[in-house]
């Protein structure tokens, strides 16, 4: 084999392979987020509160959970962690500027458009499945 052979060789490009445990990691933490998610809801609901959109996707972003309070629209983001401090930690400015464009976006679908009442709320989920909503967390970004 000649050397120019041996580089052809070596400039294969091989597929890229996922490693089993990412690939389950990656699964532990969509199942835990969807577990993380129906507690929100649960709770939600228990106070009165009707789910309009579940893992809502707009050209900004994704919006978690967007629910009905009377009258007004409520955006939440739920984050799961060991403990309620460290989901609200892990909520990053960046974030909620995304979820805050994604909630305008909702809004051109809404009758009262812009002028709609909204809440942005953080529910957030311990290890243990404790849940606890934060109401009117972040507003505008």
């Amino acid at each position: 084999m000649t050397e120019g052979n041996m580089t052809e060789l070596l400039d294969i490009t091989l597929p890229r392979v996922t490693a089993p445990a990412r690939r389950d990691r990656g699964k532990r933490a969509y199942n835990s987020g969807l577990a993380a998610e129906e507690r929100a809801v649960a709770l939600y609901t228990a106070a009165g509160l009707r789910l309009l959109e579940s893992r809502w996707r707009g050209k900004s972003g994704e919006i978690d959970l967007i629910l009905a309070d009377g009258e007004v629209i409520v955006f939440a983001e739920v984050k799961q962690a060991r403990t309620h401090d460290a989901a609200i930690a892990s909520l990053r400015p960046a974030q909620m500027r995304r979820i805050h464009a994604a909630g305008s976006e909702y809004l051109a679908y809404c009758p009262k458009g812009q002028l709609t009442d909204v809440r942005f709320d953080l529910a957030v989920v311990d290890a243990a499945g404790r849940c606890s909503i934060m109401e009117g967390v972040f507003s505008h970004f």
